[in-house]
């Protein structure tokens, strides 16, 4: 499908240069050599673009690829559909000046700014969001306990670890009581997590670090010979967070006491919309939390909160799984046309659903407006006047 939408996209790059070339090139010079470079980069990327179909390159190779053809054939695209409202002008009325190629000048350049932004500082900029999240449930002895929420790391597409050392440390440096991670945290297979084990097992919480798995987790989008070397793949995931001092919440729940007072940390595996993997199983994960009062839930796909979770006494739900879509204006993302909780803080009477929008990304390595988030959630006892 991706593939499928780049090859679309190359078509109206291929009209678009062929339209731009007669409408200025070509009155640029006489030459013909000059005339011909104007096709030299789309000719490139068609090469890469066949490479990319037929080859199977490696996930960085697609990643930067994919930024590269973005870069190249969007402003272009874009700069040819709005000089063509500048043709009425030309023909009927005989203008010199061309208003609409000067805003599509404007327009294109905004847009490869935002491209290079995007992937070049925006893709690793890690920034904190605080939260603070009030209940009347929240025992006394727990207020103000300090949640660090990561997700969506998506490990294989990382070129080094340097990124990940720095997000480890901006953690712990937040002295968190708890970290939890809410999902994908690879992309395709377990073995990306090789080289970054040892970091990640740094992250460090009095109360623990915990997490769930997302739909990328389960080895869904590669190709295996047998249903059993997937499942040993998963297996494999399992077994490495483990060793990273990690506890994987798979419909299960851990309740942590002080003095006499509990709070429950639920956890399910991956609950969403179709075609994504759905083995949560809230029913089960919640048995043995039903006498304490305030209960956190950690599930990827936000859409859960509403198809289920709404309709239980959890307070707090913890998700990742959007990112946001990668790119956001403001508090606006094209995201929120399939969901309508994308990023942020959301409410239903007195319960909370968070999306984190993730440290990684998926294929793209892109970030523009939503930058790789680290939460930072604080609870609090809500008292009644």
């Amino acid at each position: 499908m991706f593939v499928t939408l780049l090859v679309y996209i190359f078509f109206l790059l291929i009209a678009a240069d062929v339209y731009l070339f007669f409408q200025f090139i070509w009155r640029l010079t006489k030459s013909l050599l000059l005339r011909s470079l104007w096709f030299l980069p789309t000719t490139l990327l068609l090469g890469a673009l066949l490479s990319f179909f037929f080859s199977g390159y490696g996930i960085d190779f697609q990643g930067i690829f994919t930024v590269i053809f973005i870069g190249v054939s969007f402003p272009k695209i874009v700069f040819a559909f709005i000089t063509l409202l500048d043709i009425p002008f030309r023909i009927f009325f005989k203008w010199k000046i061309y208003p609409f190629t000067i805003i599509a000048a404007i327009v294109s350049l905004l847009i490869l700014y935002v491209i290079l932004y995007g992937s070049l500082i925006g893709v690793s900029k890690f920034t904190y969001k605080e939260v603070t999240f009030s209940s009347t449930d929240l025992p006394q002895n727990f207020d103000g306990l300090r949640i660090v929420q990561l997700s969506d790391l998506h490990i294989g597409f990382w070129k080094d670890t340097s990124q990940i050392v720095k997000m480890v440390e901006m953690v712990n440096s937040q002295s968190p009581d708890l970290v939890v991670i809410t999902g994908d945290l690879v992309h395709y297979r377990a073995e990306e997590l090789d080289g970054y084990e040892d970091i990640l097992s740094q992250l460090y919480a009095p109360y623990g670090v915990y997490s769930v798995l997302g739909n990328h987790d389960y080895g869904g989008y590669v190709r295996w010979k047998s249903l059993i070397q997937q499942a040993e793949n998963l297996l494999e995931l399992q077994r490495r967070q483990a060793n990273m001092g990690w506890k994987l919440l798979n419909n299960e729940n851990v309740i942590f006491a002080k003095e006499e007072e509990k709070i429950a940390l639920i956890g399910v595996e991956n609950n969403g919309k179709p075609p994504f993997h759905g083995d949560g199983d809230l029913p089960k994960a919640m048995r043995g939390t039903e006498n304490i009062l305030f209960k956190i839930l950690l599930s990827h796909d936000p859409s859960h909160w509403r198809a289920e979770v709404i309709d239980t006494d959890i307070n707090l739900t913890l998700s990742g799984h959007t990112h946001g879509g990668q790119f956001a204006i403001g508090k606006h993302s094209y995201f929120s046309a399939r969901y309508p909780e994308w990023g942020g803080l959301y409410m239903e009477n007195n319960q909370g659903l968070y999306i984190n929008t993730g440290i990684g990304y998926a294929i793209v390595p892109f970030r523009f407006g939503v930058l790789p988030e680290i939460t930072i959630i604080t609870l609090k006892r809500k008292i009644i006047q």
